[in-house]
């Protein structure tokens, strides 16, 4: 039985333990299970409209026996960000829930240019004034907080729309995007791990693949999806919105046909946002290889980047070459499309994480005077592929190897 594997259940709540007023069937029977065997149980939302009392109260009303402590919202843990960058003031686009949980943890929710930084949640009242004020101050360069950005949340008459829809408005109108703390991403489920032993079992169990199941994988966690399908188990493959187990509401954790294997930790972090890279490699006539050392990690590799609004996947390899190198190449061939996200997926310091799908072309030189730009490369040169300088790049050899074989076409 799923409930004999892990010691804490994180449970979502919309589409979990209710929809709307309406306490899904078996839900009191589950918990009251669950604590009853010695179960941690968190209750963790992206709903960041009710404070966390306010929570507490709502599952009170329903039956639903919960403590403050236990509750884990989107607009609590942005509060808990906030405080950690040291911001203090902010515009607040969202619920007056929202607003005191900032202030329990020392943000104040202000008008005008004094806000430090603007916040985005959820809330039936936001108007169009609301929008106008926080893109005028993002505008300004304060940072962009969104509690979350689920673009829907379940009611009993269908899907409403959520925070997603308020922050891809504000997004649209300031061209900035937003520092995301709510599920997927990872501190959510940190805070609701809080204060446990290492050793501890944590499953997160939720409706939705987007948010609880990718979320979970995030913080290298197991996911137990509820849905509306056949009782599973098992993950069979390697996508990061399929969960570990499937199950039609609370009452499968007890079912004695379901279990899940150990979790195999994902070997990179979940990306923000995925965008086309290119890569050029580049022969000389003895048959030599272009590399240029790179000033940011002191990685030899061959010269890359990403393509330009406007331009085509060749146009950037050749601008690419020019850029690092000096040099005007002619592209020759495709060499392959990359993918995978082991090797593509980078983290950078401001905290972005980006997934490169990768286009690489084998090329010629036909011209310019071979310098490094003193920008993005210190040294550069040709290099015979048996005797390629060190260290290089992870993913530059497979790109090497498929352009010396001679193949075209795309490959993972």
């Amino acid at each position: 039985m799923l409930v004999d594997q892990f010691d804490v259940f994180l449970l979502d709540l919309d589409g979990v333990v209710y929809v709307g007023d309406t306490l899904l069937s078996g839900v009191t029977e589950a918990l009251a299970s669950l604590r009853s065997r010695g179960r941690v149980v968190r209750f963790v939302t992206n709903d960041p409209r009710p404070s966390r009392k306010d929570v507490v109260h709502r599952l009170g009303r329903l039956g639903v026996r919960a403590t403050v402590e236990e509750i884990v919202s989107s607009g609590w843990a942005t509060a808990c960000w906030l405080r950690q960058q040291g911001i203090t003031r902010a515009y607040v686009v969202g619920s007056d829930g929202l607003r005191g949980e900032l202030a329990a943890q020392g943000v104040e929710s202000v008008e005008g240019s004094g806000a430090e930084a603007v916040v985005v949640g959820c809330d039936e009242t936001v108007t169009y004034r609301d929008l106008a004020q926080a893109t005028a101050l993002l505008r300004t360069g304060v940072p962009f907080v969104a509690t979350n950005v689920d673009a829907t949340f379940p009611t009993a008459s269908g899907p409403w729309p959520a925070t997603g829809a308020v922050v891809a408005a504000i997004q649209t109108a300031s061209g900035r995007r937003p520092v995301v703390v709510g599920k997927p991403g990872p501190e959510m489920f940190r805070l609701a791990q809080r204060g446990l032993p290492a050793t501890t079992r944590v499953v997160v169990v939720g409706d939705t693949p987007a948010t609880d199941v990718v979320g979970a994988h995030c913080a290298g966690l197991p996911a137990i999806l509820v849905a509306p399908a056949t009782p599973s188990s098992g993950r069979r493959q390697c996508d990061p919105t399929v969960a570990e187990a499937t199950v039609t509401g609370l009452a499968g954790l007890f079912d004695p046909a379901l279990d899940i294997g150990p979790m195999r930790p994902s070997p990179y972090p979940w990306p923000d946002e995925v965008r086309a890279g290119v890569a050029a490699v580049v022969f000389d006539e003895a048959g030599r290889v272009l590399l240029g050392r790179r000033l940011d990690n002191g990685l030899w590799g061959l010269p890359s980047g990403h393509v330009e609004v406007g331009e085509t996947a060749a146009q950037a390899a050749v601008r690419e070459v020019a850029e690092e190198t000096g040099l005007q190449v002619q592209v020759q061939r495709l060499v392959g499309g990359y993918s995978d996200p082991a090797s593509q997926v980078f983290a950078y310091p401001d905290g972005r994480v980006t997934q490169f799908v990768t286009t690489t072309f084998a090329c010629l030189p036909r011209g310019g005077q071979m310098h490094p730009d003193g920008v993005e490369t210190s040294q550069a040169g040709f290099f015979s592929p048996d005797e390629l300088p060190a260290p290089l790049l992870p993913m530059h050899p497979r790109w090497l190897t498929d352009a010396l074989s001679g193949d075209t076409g795309l490959i993972d």
